[in-house]
């Protein structure tokens, strides 16, 4: 995966059309800390349900929805159009 790095923060793109969001910022985190997706908490408590729901039901364009969460270290955006970016908390 490519990094694109903006005002310290890691940006990646996630397919809104694939399944399991939540399950692709975990592995983008596994990725960006080089470490594997399993040794990693479990999402579903953090962002889970509301990533599927912001994908599967997604709000007018114009509406400009983002869901911002902690996870393993991270402030974590991801943005309707599947931006997400990871900041390090410090």
């Amino acid at each position: 995966m490519e990094d694109h790095v903006k005002d310290g923060a890691v940006r990646r793109q996630l397919d809104p059309e694939e399944a399991e969001p939540a399950a692709q910022v975990a592995a983008m985190v596994a990725d960006i800390r080089g470490t594997d997706v399993t040794e990693l908490r479990d999402m579903y408590g953090c962002a889970d349900s509301v990533l599927d729901n912001l994908f599967s039901d997604p709000p007018d364009d114009d509406a400009r929805m983002d869901v911002s969460f902690d996870y393993e270290g991270f402030r974590v955006t991801v943005e309707q159009d599947g931006t997400v970016r990871f900041r390090e908390r410090a």
